[in-house]
């Protein structure tokens, strides 16, 4: 019980945080943007070309939601390390502390209120991408439940990442060493391109070290044409999710622990 209500207050002081707000307002603008050649492709398509325009509105669907799911990871790192650094800062962690409050419920409380804010974020990035489709005069073929799971599998790792680095360090500090991770993890990926300006020696250590994201990425089963969606068994997910969750489950233990041996003074 204390750990769910640590969670929703979390949840409802990021409905008040002037920087949230302006970060999801940032991203709002930004697709809106975007969408504007998504009416002229609908307007433009026809049966001769119908093929055509189906690629050419996947193409812009996929890079919408490529910068919204980036956003995302971003977003889950900045909120889980502002989180616990807020009430640090202000000193409102020792109230919460005298109730009794252990040290492991209050960072359990605070990660759920980050992935309660998460989960809404992903439930309007998957309406948003039903939407282009549909203003594209097209249809998302994907099973609904991967292109909810996913990234928010996803945002947990990130989330946990910054969770345990702000423990230690300052949140603006953990926010940028998330923000490099998450460039290199998807820059050594064997598939990725980037990938050959590591050595071999480098690029296979942080390949297996840092998380494998792109495993995550819900643009691996987003399509419009049933026959260009890529197959994956069940295994496949059971395995691809198990390895995001215990991802996030060990930096998450270790975040707590690291938190039991932080002096709670404001810094």
């Amino acid at each position: 019980m204390k750990v769910w209500t640590i969670a929703l207050n979390t949840f409802g002081s990021f409905l008040r945080n002037k920087l949230i707000i302006l970060f999801v307002v940032l991203i709002a603008c930004v697709v809106l943007l975007m969408m504007t050649p998504m009416l002229g492709m609908k307007a433009m398509t026809t049966a001769s070309n119908a093929g055509q325009m189906q690629t050419l509105v996947l193409t812009e669907v996929s890079a919408i939601m490529s910068l919204v799911s980036g956003f995302g990871s971003l977003l889950a790192a900045w909120a889980a390390a502002d989180a616990v650094a807020g009430e640090m800062k202000s000193g409102t962690i020792l109230a919460v502390m005298a109730r009794p409050v252990n040290r492991w419920e209050f960072l359990l409380g605070k990660f759920l209120g980050v992935m309660l804010m998460m989960a809404i974020y992903v439930a309007l990035t998957f309406g948003l991408s039903y939407l282009l489709a549909w203003m594209g005069g097209e249809r998302i073929q994907s099973t609904p439940w991967v292109l909810i799971v996913y990234p928010l599998v996803r945002y947990a790792i990130y989330a946990s990442i910054a969770m345990l680095l702000v423990t230690f360090m300052h949140p603006v500090l953990s926010f940028g060493i998330v923000l490099v991770i998450s460039v290199l993890a998807g820059m050594v990926t064997p598939t990725a391109q980037a990938s050959s300006i590591f050595r071999p020696w480098l690029r296979n250590p942080l390949w297996v070290i840092l998380p494998s994201t792109t495993l995550l990425s819900e643009d691996r089963f987003l399509s419009i044409t049933q026959a260009a969606l890529k197959q994956a068994g069940w295994l496949d997910h059971i395995i691809t999710l198990a390895y995001g969750l215990d991802y996030a489950f060990v930096f998450l233990l270790l975040a707590i622990w690291s938190f039991h041996y932080r002096s709670l003074k404001r810094d």
